[in-house]
């Protein structure tokens, strides 16, 4: 009788461990921790540390993303940032100015190519501590703020100049222009939120030209947003043709078809790829491909096959998790 009655209460026990709310036995424990472990402990770390590891299981483009970096990684599919507007490099321990943005706050203040920038409001910006991440967490800021450069120019006095920081855009076209009579060239190093209007932009200008086929480099083009690439695959693909479907287990078939209207239906295309070409550059390359609209050059891409989904959590963290396959 007794050993019936303890059998009784283990598998009473199992049941309820079963049915207890999901993450229940991981908050538990973080509890007992909390509660009982000899020194302190940074239960917000543990947890960071946790979900990563997790994450880490799954496969390698799930990933967990810290408040403070969420901005950083989506800065460049956005489509801009708040600065000063310049690209730098780093040469014996102090940033030099490679050029500063066309159009943006820098260039309108008189920053040249070859300054060198030594200090932001008096902070130095020179010496071995110094980094890419320490620069641009001075020289970034709220559009409207101001940002005072000490600056050293070949063969001038040391300069101060006034910097008020502005919304500056990123650009995913890096080149456009004509190979031959004929033939248009347009390289893209991303497909971000402002992609597909640079690139009808940039097909209008090579046609005015006189471009009647193009050459589209997508090489070390590492993707960005699917519906970018879907867009952009339906400007060279006639109506109600296949460009990709996903699938997963928690997310149903969804087929993604090409419209009426589009801008390079006609025209002879050839798409340049490589090792580097992953995600929204495969999917755009394997559309053209799959209905024979074009021609794909370089080496074998990355085969990533993957769908992520960012899923922002209450401390303005993100997991970024990968939901379905793409065919």
């Amino acid at each position: 009788m007794k050993l019936f009655i303890l059998l009784m209460f283990t598998l009473i026990g199992i049941v309820h461990a079963q049915k207890q709310p999901l993450g229940g036995k991981l908050s538990n424990v973080l509890t007992k921790i909390d509660r009982f472990y000899v020194d302190s402990a940074d239960i917000d770390q543990l947890v960071e540390r946790a979900i990563v590891d997790m994450l880490h299981e799954l496969d390698p483009h799930s990933v967990y993303v810290s408040k403070k970096n969420v901005k950083a990684l989506n800065q460049p599919l956005i489509g801009s940032f708040e600065g000063i507007g310049i690209y730098f490099n780093i040469l014996n321990d102090t940033l030099i100015v490679i050029s500063p943005i066309a159009g943006g706050p820098s260039q309108k203040a008189g920053i040249m190519p070859g300054d060198k920038i030594v200090a932001v409001d008096t902070i130095s910006l020179t010496g071995a501590k110094v980094t890419t991440k320490t620069i641009k967490d001075k020289l970034m800021g709220k559009k409207g703020t101001e940002a005072v450069l000490s600056v050293i120019r070949r063969n001038a006095l040391p300069l101060e100049i006034r910097v008020v920081r502005d919304k500056i855009p990123i650009f995913s076209i890096d080149a456009a222009y004509m190979l031959s009579p004929k033939t248009g060239y347009i390289k893209l190093n991303r497909f971000s939120g402002s992609s597909l209007n640079e690139f009808t932009a940039a097909l209008k200008k090579l046609e005015a030209l006189g471009m009647k086929d193009l050459m589209l480099d997508l090489r070390a083009n590492g993707g960005g947003y699917l519906n970018t690439a879907i867009d952009m695959a339906d400007e060279f693909l006639d109506e109600s043709k296949l460009i990709v479907y996903t699938e997963g287990e928690h997310s149903i078939r969804r087929d993604y078809m090409a419209s009426t209207g589009n801008n390079f239906e006609k025209g002879r295309l050839a798409i340049l790829i490589d090792e580097g070409s992953a995600s929204a550059s495969e999917i755009l390359a394997g559309a053209v491909q799959d209905w024979d609209r074009g021609i794909i050059v370089g080496r074998r891409s990355f085969g990533k096959g993957l769908v992520q989904r960012p899923f922002y959590l209450g401390d303005g963290s993100m997991i970024r998790l990968t939901i379905a396959r793409y065919y």
